[in-house]
């Protein structure tokens, strides 16, 4: 049996065309990198502003709690007078106190109320006064971490 063998003959001209259409030219990575560099400068572009915009919130943010801590220290102030005079009001009741002992002394003397029962009741007078006394600073105390839970965001009230 015979071959019939046909040759292809491919000249130069044609083998030129056939590489220049086949095989990407150099201008084509070149312009794929530069589009690729273009979307990292993008992206770089786009971090810086979004860290500016970060630093500009924080910076909100420290002024709102700088803000609020001054008017928690006015508060403070307030609450520092309203003890001053609850401060001269226990002065004008331990004036009052000591003027009755006095009363009582006196008393005492003429009903012939023994030194001890009379011991005995003002320790419990006094022992009244100090657990009012700690029952309001533990009230107020647990008032001002209150707020300051509630401005710190911890705890929320409906």
């Amino acid at each position: 049996m015979e071959k019939n063998e046909k040759s292809l003959t491919i000249n130069q001209e044609t083998m030129d065309i056939l590489v220049a259409n086949i095989i990407p030219t150099t201008k084509y990575f070149e312009s794929r990198f530069d589009h690729m560099q273009y979307q990292i400068d993008e992206i770089k572009n786009w971090q810086k502003s979004f860290e500016t915009k970060v630093d500009n919130r924080f910076d909100e943010m420290k002024k709102y709690v700088n803000e609020r801590f001054e008017q928690v220290d006015k508060r403070f102030e307030q609450v520092d007078k309203r003890f001053e005079q609850v401060d001269k009001k226990f002065e004008q009741v331990n004036e009052s106190i000591v003027k009755l002992t006095f009363k009582i002394e006196e008393l005492t003397k003429a009903q012939e109320v023994t030194i001890r029962d009379y011991i005995i009741e003002r320790d419990r007078f006094y022992d009244k006064k100090f657990n009012n006394l700690r029952m309001f600073n533990i009230a107020t105390i647990s008032l001002i971490a209150g707020v300051i839970l509630k401005m710190m965001g911890i705890i929320h009230f409906k």
